[in-house]
């Protein structure tokens, strides 16, 4: 099965503020290219022979060890680009959720700091193993991403995210982003991860 990349034109035309059509368009573009790589990688891991593997080098090994790269950059920009288009549609239980953990202020503002700590992602999650809210920096796609998380928020804070708009200001675009947060989508995230 074919992964097809989805189109996200809806966030074109003023409806992020802050990130410009043509920002927009070429971080499109990456995303369609992670896809197509997780394609290729996948079409080539059904046919490739896997039995020699081996740590230094073989092709099935090499698929293998980017596998993860192409599948996390694809569908970590997908959370991204869904969770971006403001609305106030919070839940009551996702702010339940925040109050309990100091308000929903003190979450985002961690929340940023992950994001300033470098080029990567931050996510924000629901942890499976004790319900709380949690935020984590991610410095790869493949790399450091914590197992028993439900994804809230997803933020990248990659460069191609934010340099035609905002050059190196990594902060601003960050502003931009928490201005830009669609909380029917995170409160629709914490639904089902709370069921």
């Amino acid at each position: 099965m074919a992964y097809e990349p989805k189109n996200y034109d809806h966030l074109k035309g003023g409806a992020v503020k802050g990130l410009s059509d043509s920002q927009l368009d070429q971080h499109f573009t990456l995303y369609k290219g992670y896809v197509a790589k997780l394609n290729e990688i996948e079409t080539k891991l059904a046919e490739v022979d896997n039995t020699k593997p081996n740590y230094s080098f073989n092709e099935y090994s090499e698929l293998k060890r980017r596998e993860a790269v192409a599948f996390n950059g694809s569908f970590l920009h997908e959370l991204y680009f869904e969770n971006l288009g403001a609305d106030a549609e919070l839940s009551p239980e996702l702010q339940a959720a925040f109050d309990a953990q100091g308000g929903k202020d003190k979450v985002l503002a961690d929340l940023k700091s992950c994001a300033l700590g470098g080029p990567g992602w931050a996510l924000l999650t629901r942890n499976r193993r004790d319900g709380k809210l949690h935020t984590y920096f991610v410095a790869e796609h493949h790399l450091g991403l914590p197992i028993d998380q439900d994804l809230l928020i997803v933020l990248d804070s990659w460069e191609h995210a934010f340099m035609v708009d905002y050059g190196i200001k990594r902060p601003d675009y960050i502003g931009a982003f928490m201005e830009n947060i669609k909380w029917s989508e995170v409160s629709k995230r914490f639904a089902l991860a709370a069921k």
